[in-house]
């Protein structure tokens, strides 16, 4: 079964290079694009979050130049206690970060994002989702059919106690979502491959606990940009709607996704 999830791995990774595929690209009215994903380190000392609430509006795929969105209210209520955590823009235009209060989710709590943009108010839900830690992290000797990439291959132990969703991070906008239905429980290990790797180069790579519905949304989303290349988790090609919801008026969606992970990573050197 190894064998053949580390097939299927492979050939998610080569169809970015062997495939043409047309997608239309839709020009209408701009729309809202959140992009709030938030990622806990419990295992680090201290522990970390990272993350924010990036807000731009939609834009022609192939412009260069993506509009931020600098006039919103953004803040996200625990459901639990009613507390509220107001965010205010960093220095980064149209990227929202917690105020002085801070932000640090708890499992088993249901949290809501709310985005007011003119006039209109944008909610959503989430968890925060498990992950395990990465046991190790080696370089292998394998290569695809150009036989000039890096093989990278990732040790981690599933816990066999609920069923996980994960993202993989490898660095440089590359990602790869899985769910553990074929190695539940196991130890499982898989490989890899990174293209024009310059060696000696540092990445880093992560484990991030997602949701079924945040596996199907990246999943989605992977594919389409290992058509047309760039970020997945940056504005989509195509209409690709998330977890947001616009109570003030439901035509006028928002894109993008509310998610909170817990993470494990690891910084790995790629050998000379």
């Amino acid at each position: 079964m190894k064998k053949l999830i580390y097939i299927l791995l492979a050939f998610i990774t080569l169809t970015s290079c062997e495939d043409t595929v047309d997608v239309d690209v839709p020009n209408g009215k701009p729309k809202l694009v959140i992009d709030a994903s938030f990622e806990l380190y419990l295992n680090e000392n201290p522990a970390t979050i990272e993350g924010g609430v990036k807000l731009t509006l939609s834009a022609p795929f192939f412009d260069t130049d993506i509009p931020t969105v600098s006039n919103a209210t953004v803040f996200i209520t625990n459901l639990t206690t009613n507390a509220v955590i107001n965010f205010v823009e960093s220095g980064e235009s149209g990227f929202y970060v917690p105020d002085a209060t801070g932000f640090i989710p708890e499992f088993d709590t249901s949290y809501q994002l709310t985005v007011i943009y003119n006039n209109e108010t944008y909610i959503a839900d989430s968890q925060l989702m498990p992950s395990v830690p990465i046991d190790k992290v080696i370089q292998g000797d394998g290569t695809l059919f150009e036989g000039d990439e890096t093989e990278i291959i990732i040790f981690f132990t599933d816990d066999g106690n609920r069923n996980d969703f994960y993202l993989f991070d490898f660095d440089f906008s590359l990602f790869l979502a899985s769910e553990d239905r074929f190695y539940q429980g196991e130890a499982f290990n898989f490989s890899y491959f990174y293209e024009n790797m310059v060696k000696g180069q540092e990445v880093t790579i992560k484990i991030l606990g997602i949701d079924e519905r945040y596996f199907n949304y990246a999943t989605l989303l992977i594919g389409q940009s290992e058509q047309d290349g760039g970020n997945p988790f940056q504005t989509p090609p195509t209409l690709l709607r998330g977890n947001i919801i616009n109570t003030t008026n439901t035509d006028n969606y928002a894109l993008g996704y509310f998610s909170l992970s817990e993470g494990n990573r690891v910084d790995f050197s790629i050998k000379e």
